[in-house]
């Protein structure tokens, strides 16, 4: 298990890492450049860096899909393995037409939360068998109960119709809410993906292991390119995409209670979102010493971490990343606990 772990991620890792710099002069030549908003003389840095994550996390699918089907190293349910798969191509590719449109002027709100829902019918099908599910305090649903003039209704259905579309179509939204500086967006998805790896390993879900480790080896191979100072951004396919692949993860390998609580930094930033009406980024204010100052209206939680002291760009996403180590450290904690 341990050769499989191995090629899965480095496969992964290095097909990012090597397509990357090819990937980032070819965009500097077509012109595909967005400007880098946290730097006082607001550089152009190549934008769509998300392809080479579909490229790497393809090619840690495909390998793994290798390993079982032709040398056996590894057993997987490759139904469960491909729908997972699907959704988070599909979803890649709306976040890099929504890239390719331009920022601002591309998908707008309404779809961002409409279009996830078709990419999450792969997952939809294949858990249509899910056990009964267990509400806190409660505790375990009948798997049918008989309502008058409908008859019998499962809840396995009800998760799969309902719960499943939503989780990917909020996760992946929810990732897409806490970006816009360097090495952010990249590195607290990679926390995220480190931390459901190490679960669905110890929980034997060996679909979800693969990928995430296909997922974790393409985003920190991208995270050597887009660190302060940043050479490449992500873009839309990287947001969407991280979230759909930390949803994808959590429901084929039953880990939902861990899921929901490895996003509590990205509820937080929901809740100021909201305020603003959704109208507020992410971004800092710029000085000539490197220092980014906060909005006057904080909307976001790097306005917050901004607020707290005199931090540079890199300063604020390490503090961030901090935080959602420690919500990961907690989070896989009370899942080996519970």
């Amino acid at each position: 298990m341990l050769i499989v772990s191995a090629l899965v991620f480095f496969s992964s890792f290095f097909f990012t890492l090597a397509s990357l710099p090819l990937l980032i002069t070819r965009l500097r030549k077509r012109g595909l450049l967005g400007i880098d908003m946290n730097k006082y003389s607001k550089p152009k840095v190549p934008e769509l860096g998300g392809i080479s994550l579909v490229l790497g996390f393809s090619s840690g699918a495909m390998l793994a899909i290798f390993l079982h089907t032709y040398l056996h190293l590894i057993r997987l349910d490759l139904t469960v393995l491909l729908a997972a798969f699907s959704t988070i191509i599909i979803i890649a590719f709306i976040g890099l037409v929504d890239d390719l449109i331009g920022w601002k002027q591309g998908i707008k709100q309404w779809q961002h939360a409409l279009l996830p829902l078709f990419a999450a019918l792969p997952l939809m099908a294949v858990k249509i068998d899910n056990p009964a599910m267990h509400i806190p305090f409660i505790g375990s649903l009948p798997e049918t109960v008989f309502l008058p003039v409908f008859g019998s209704i499962s809840f396995g259905i009800i998760y799969s119709l309902i719960l499943v579309p939503v989780g990917i179509t909020g996760a992946s939204n929810a990732t897409n809410m806490l970006a816009g500086l360097n090495g952010l967006e990249a590195g607290l998805i990679s926390l995220i993906l480190t931390t459901l790896a190490a679960a669905s390993f110890v929980a034997n879900e060996m679909e979800a292991f693969i990928v995430a480790l296909a997922l974790l080896g393409a985003f920190i191979a991208f995270l050597r390119f887009n660190w302060y100072p940043a050479r490449v951004f992500g873009g839309d396919t990287l947001t969407l995409m991280g979230g759909a692949g930390i949803a994808s993860i959590v429901i084929i390998g039953d880990m939902e209670k861990l899921g929901v609580f490895l996003m509590l930094l990205y509820f937080i930033e929901l809740i100021l979102k909201a305020r603003t009406k959704f109208k507020a980024e992410s971004f800092g204010i710029p000085h000539k010493n490197g220092v980014l100052k906060a909005p006057e209206r904080i909307g976001s939680l790097t306005h917050v971490v901004m607020r707290l002291g005199r931090f540079t760009e890199k300063q604020v996403v390490s503090i961030l990343l901090t935080l959602q180590a420690i919500v990961c450290i907690i989070g896989f904690s009370m899942f080996l606990l519970f």
